[in-house]
């Protein structure tokens, strides 16, 4: 079974969410938290695998609640439930610590699949965040019509071969394992092994933080011009 914390200030919200889940059959709501602060209570007590996080709340808003829970509990993953999906609240809550984030108006379908997927060791990260990613860094950039250089030698990236560093890239970009393989050529049991030594190198929890680290190192940049 996959122990879920529920946060958000609505507990009409929680109320759906807890059944949307619990029909899943694989996934057991064992907590409920109307706040940041009362989160991080119930995760210390409750132990549970996946907090899906709502962002603005009282007393604490669910980024530095994310932020706090991931320092405190590094197996626990976080799925931020938002229905901000272009500000910078999902960007802050990846850089935080969390494993994805999820809009609060998606399917049942999509909310079982992330919670499993999240629970799973994986990220939730969707073509639409990446694109976001691009525009919170653009600004960063000189504006010309050139294509800068792209930083490899950062030291955070120093240890990665230069294959990996390829597969780093194809990590920024959104891509599944199935679609790297096809790009580099590869099997996807050889990208699955190059991924998780991406991972271990970066000292990463998920493909989540290796995108974030990816743009802030330089290695991945907008295409400008």
């Amino acid at each position: 079974m996959i122990r879920v914390l529920l946060v958000d200030d609505h507990a009409l919200i929680r109320v759906g969410f807890r059944l949307v889940l619990e029909s899943a059959g694989d996934i057991e709501v064992v907590g409920e938290a109307g706040d940041g602060s009362a989160a991080l209570e119930q995760s210390a007590a409750l132990r549970p695998d996946v907090v899906l996080m709502d962002v603005r709340m009282p007393r604490l808003n669910g980024i530095d609640a994310t932020r706090h829970l991931v320092e405190a509990s590094p197996h626990v993953r976080v799925l931020i439930l938002t229905t901000f999906d272009l500000d910078e609240y999902a960007f802050a809550a990846l850089r935080a610590g969390a494993s994805g984030f999820l809009l609060k108006d998606a399917g049942p379908g999509d909310l079982i699949g992330a919670v499993r997927t999240v629970a799973g060791g994986e990220a939730v990260v969707s073509p639409r965040v990446t694109r976001r990613m691009l525009e919170l860094f653009a600004h960063r950039f000189p504006a010309t019509g050139e294509e800068p250089e792209r930083d490899a030698a950062h030291p955070r990236l120093a240890d990665l071969t230069p294959r990996e560093l390829e597969v780093l890239r194809c990590i920024a970009d959104a891509q599944s394992n199935a679609e790297i393989a096809a790009r580099l050529f590869l099997s996807e049991a050889t990208v699955k092994t190059h991924v998780a030594r991406v991972l271990a190198k970066l000292g990463v929890r998920d493909r989540v933080q290796a995108v974030v680290l990816a743009y802030e190192t330089g290695l991945v940049r907008p295409t400008l011009g």
